[in-house]
């Protein structure tokens, strides 16, 4: 038990020595403005002082795409280390307490237009006042894309001692219900299943 120990206090005091390996990515506010049949639409919008020393992103996009399907808000916030305290935060956190009740919980399948490898998003309807929206989101990096917020800290904690890595991201889709929410699920997956095909640019594997 004692040599355990001590093999464990090495090993992870040589991590800490050694800090994360860098990894080679491109700036979010790079990403593209056509995604399949989705456009850009308006100038990317930008997060306040104030949220931005709650979130403490290292990078992220906040931007509106419109198709002929409607239109979804798409961001992503990038996390270059965690090991700082600096983590993503959940939407079941962030969105009430800006006044959103989130209704309908579950889970839905993403599957990238390229034929990747199909994953796991979580899915809510949202509501404030006369505003109803469906949102899609989950989390990814270092070749893992999950909906539980749980098992993506596990495995930051996995990947950090076997690849002496942290970074990750939360990915959010929100499309108005103009019509069924079953129609606006539809649309979030159009974009998520666009947008997943170019993040590990972005967002690294």
């Amino acid at each position: 038990m004692l040599v355990i120990i001590l093999i464990g206090g090495a090993v992870a005091n040589t991590w800490a020595y050694l800090g994360e390996t860098s990894v080679a990515r491109k700036e979010l506010k790079d990403f593209p403005s056509q995604l399949g049949a989705w456009q850009k639409e308006g100038g990317d919008q930008l997060i306040d002082a104030e949220t931005m020393t709650v979130l403490r992103a290292s990078d992220y996009v906040l931007r509106d795409y419109k198709s002929s399907q409607g239109v979804a808000n798409f961001y992503v916030g990038y996390y270059a280390t965690q090991r700082n305290g600096a983590t993503y935060h959940s939407p079941l956190n962030c969105l009430p307490g800006s006044g959103w009740v989130m209704n309908a919980p579950g889970k839905m399948t993403i599957s990238p237009v390229n034929g990747g490898t199909p994953f796991e998003a979580n899915r809510y309807v949202i509501e404030s006042g006369s505003n109803k929206s469906v949102l899609v989101y989950w989390y990814q990096g270092r070749g893992r894309r999950v909906a539980s917020e749980y098992w993506g800290k596990v495995y930051t904690v996995l990947d950090s001692v076997r690849l002496r890595r942290s970074d990750a991201a939360m990915v959010r889709v929100v499309v108005p219900v103009h019509g069924s929410e079953e129609m606006a699920l539809k649309v979030a997956a159009d974009f998520a299943a666009n947008a997943a095909v170019l993040l590990p640019d972005y967002v690294p594997d």
